[in-house]
């Protein structure tokens, strides 16, 4: 499916020319209903062993760098992964639809571990890394796998379940040390067999693990490949050309966001440079390094790039993508002032439930828009729907509803959260406020829980976080509802400023919001934090920790 078109419309004519020219029959990106009624791609993988199968072709070409240098090419990988499942299959009597659990940081030996399930045909559970010992188990105890995949950090964390289970639980160094196996086991696996199970933030309540099928998860691996070659399309480019990329990849691998960026890499024979743990001058100096061209991660690692570079350094730098988390206007903002049209910006929308990235944002049309999170891939429908579930006019604001070939089948053992998440024609409930504007872009405006009800008034939070963003002081910001014994609720903030001369007053950032929205959203209270607000692995702020400061006496300003 690589594309090779010379681009037959200018950078300035619609987008949805280009998607024509991209979706037409025949054409790499081509769909049809299947019958489920969902949009299918034609051509490509059907599973992911038949994608990652796929890059066998690049032989010797660095794929994953880690932070100390040590990695593996092609080769190396794709001889680990076949090494491991070989073990898992015929070693520890694993079959196909045993689940197997990967718990760690961005090691590569992640990967190893990742695609060696896929080889075997096993369920994939990437566990977040950051949770304590009680979280894990709880995940453990709900998806029962039958071996666990860690690096040395869990190992000690997840130990005594694993004894207390009688499950093996291998270390990922020991478990990739074999690069010599040059296939993987004989076994079958079809698209509609289950591939990995990825549990949610837990925001709202216990986490819930979200079934991805092959089907699901190859569309989620096409999507960043369409994506791409729109985007060169429409800046006049030839998708595919140029060197394979460099993509310094800041999304925990267990998060959905990371798998659009990974996915986007493998395709193209591309390298994975990783990061243990983030830090922004740390990622300076990889960029500087490995030349590294694409950076994914969160809006906030973003920011704290851009802050560090200063307006200098990124010279290997062409696209700088966010996602996971809501990006603030200033963002693409601050880059343009810094280097022009030379870093194409990118962001976008994706849930666990999508399997990564289905809505995308880039080039001209986001500087000029940077309110809006973009357009749908061609495998995805877009609904905006009132309380009552109908459908509202373009333009209105109502609950964003998808249906595509990337969404999950349901919740793993829980019918009766698959049943409140999935109409009975199949799209998916997200919980986030949107509109779809006059162009087909659509832009989200807030969680629907996450709206402030003041004396009747809804205030979204997004919108008052993005002016707070545009203050040249503030770092972080989030807004938040707490009570209020007539209004019901009033509006709040937290902030944490940058570094000196950056001082500002709450009355100062109280101001600024008051020369762009009205009286009734302007924060009632802001509270300054010395350090980082509170967040999960994706990125998103827990503004339930922040509430609870509030009710604990922690208003100022």
């Amino acid at each position: 499916m690589g594309v090779r078109y010379r681009p037959r419309v200018s950078y300035v004519e619609s987008s949805s020319r280009v998607e024509a020219l991209l979706t037409a029959p025949g054409a790499p990106f081509a769909v049809v209903r299947g019958e489920g009624g969902r949009l299918e791609y034609v051509s490509g993988p059907r599973t992911l062993r038949e994608f990652v199968e796929a890059t066998w072709a690049f032989g010797d070409a660095p794929f994953l760098v880690g932070e100390d240098g040590a990695g593996y090419t092609y080769r190396e990988f794709l001889g680990a992964a076949c090494g491991l499942a070989r073990r898992l299959a015929d070693g520890y009597g694993l079959r196909p639809g045993d689940r197997v659990v990967i718990a760690g940081r961005n090691h590569p030996e992640w990967q190893v571990a990742f695609w060696a399930a896929q080889f075997a045909g096993l369920v994939a559970v990437p566990l977040n890394a950051w949770w304590t010992a009680g979280e894990c188990a709880y995940a453990l105890d709900d998806c029962a796998p039958k071996a666990l995949l860690v690096d040395d950090e869990r190992a000690v964390l997840l130990r005594g379940w694993a004894e207390r289970n009688g499950v093996p639980c291998l270390g990922f160094r020991d478990a990739a040390r074999d690069t010599s196996a040059v296939a993987p086991p004989a076994v079958d696996v079809l698209p509609d067999d289950d591939a990995t199970i990825l549990y949610t933030s837990g925001t709202t309540g216990r986490p819930k693990g979200a079934v991805a099928t092959h089907r699901a998860q190859v569309a989620a691996a096409i999507n960043p490949r369409y994506q791409a070659a729109a985007a060169a399309l429409e800046r006049g480019a030839v998708p595919g050309a140029g060197r394979p990329p460099v993509s310094l990849t800041t999304f925990p691998f267990f998060h959905a966001a990371a798998f659009t960026s990974l996915y986007a890499v493998m395709a193209a024979g591309g390298t994975l440079v990783l990061m243990r743990r983030w830090d922004a001058e740390r990622a300076l100096d990889l960029v500087d390094r490995y030349r590294v061209t694409h950076y994914a991660g969160v809006p906030t690692t973003a920011l704290q790039l851009l802050d560090a570079a200063g307006g200098k350094r990124l010279e290997s730098l062409t696209h700088l993508n966010t996602g996971g988390a809501p990006a603030p206007p200033a963002l693409v903002r601050r880059l343009t002032e810094a280097y022009g049209d030379r870093v194409e910006p990118r962001n976008g929308y994706g849930l666990t439930e999508t399997c990564g990235g289905v809505l995308a944002h880039y080039g001209e049309a986001y500087r000029r828009r940077p309110d809006r999170v973009g357009r749908p891939t061609p495998v995805t429908e877009v609904r905006v729907a009132g309380p009552d579930g109908r459908p509202v006019p373009d333009g209105e604001t109502g609950e964003l509803l998808l249906r595509g070939q990337s969404l999950v089948r349901g919740y793993w053992r829980d019918p009766e959260a698959t049943a409140a998440a999935f109409t009975a024609d199949g799209w998916f409930r997200t919980g986030d406020l949107a509109v779809v504007r006059e162009d087909g872009r659509v832009s989200v405006v807030d969680r629907i829980k996450d709206v402030v009800v003041r004396g009747g008034e809804n205030v979204h939070c997004v919108e008052v976080e993005a002016a707070l963003h545009g203050h040249p002081a503030v770092a972080e910001a989030a807004v938040l509802g707490v009570p209020h014994p007539v209004l019901g609720e009033e509006v709040a903030a937290v902030v944490r400023l940058r570094e000196a001369p950056h001082a500002v007053t709450a009355e100062e950032l109280r101001a600024h919001v008051a020369r762009d929205l009205a009286a009734y959203k302007v924060p009632a209270h802001v509270v300054v934090r010395d350090g980082p607000l509170p967040r999960n692995a994706g990125g998103k702020v827990l503004k339930d920790e922040l509430r609870r400061a509030f009710a604990d006496g922690g208003r100022a300003g």
